[in-house]
């Protein structure tokens, strides 16, 4: 007997609970009282990186919503003021990227999704390709990022993958 194969929904789904979770343990280390620090005056401020990635998780929720997302007539919330707010807002777009993703089947995955503004076109991808790279690889790069500001700024960094300098691996 053939095991099934699981669904590219079911993976997609596992992998996004993973790292949601591993996210959130650092958001939660985010101080309020630095959200205007910034390592460079070219990098961004603590609090508006952490906002950002509190708020790309609602990536694939906005793909599902039609084939584009318009930009110049989609509107973002406003930014978090608050490691509260960050997470509340962290949360509630991992919730329902969930949801979402529990709704969705292979076809509309492979099914094609664009951004725009006007009539400049961002990226024209698969919504498969929206979880993986729009809001998986891009949530993992700026957590990479947030785990350097916060050593800067000597708060201790959560274990991600194995331990850190200031944390055992989970188990």
């Amino acid at each position: 007997m053939t095991e099934a194969q699981p669904t590219l929904q079911a993976a997609l789904s596992q992998e996004l609970k993973h790292e949601l979770k591993l996210t959130r343990r650092l958001l939660e280390r985010v101080p309020t009282e630095q959200f205007s620090w910034q390592p460079h005056p070219k990098s961004m401020k603590l609090g508006t990186l952490a906002s950002h990635m509190a708020n790309l998780v609602g990536y694939l929720e906005m793909s599902m919503a039609g084939p584009e997302t318009d930009l110049a007539i989609t509107k973002m919330p406003d930014s978090p003021t608050s490691t509260d707010e960050v997470l509340r807002r962290f949360d509630v777009n991992g919730e329902n990227i969930h949801k979402a993703l529990e709704q969705l089947d292979d076809t509309m995955l492979h099914s094609v999704w664009s951004l725009r503004r006007g009539e400049q076109v961002f990226m024209t991808m698969p919504r498969a390709a929206v979880a993986r790279t729009l809001v998986l690889n891009h949530l993992i790069h700026h957590r990479g990022q947030l785990s350097v500001y916060l050593r800067l700024l000597d708060i201790p960094v959560p274990a991600i993958y194995g331990g850190s300098a200031d944390e055992a691996p989970q188990r």
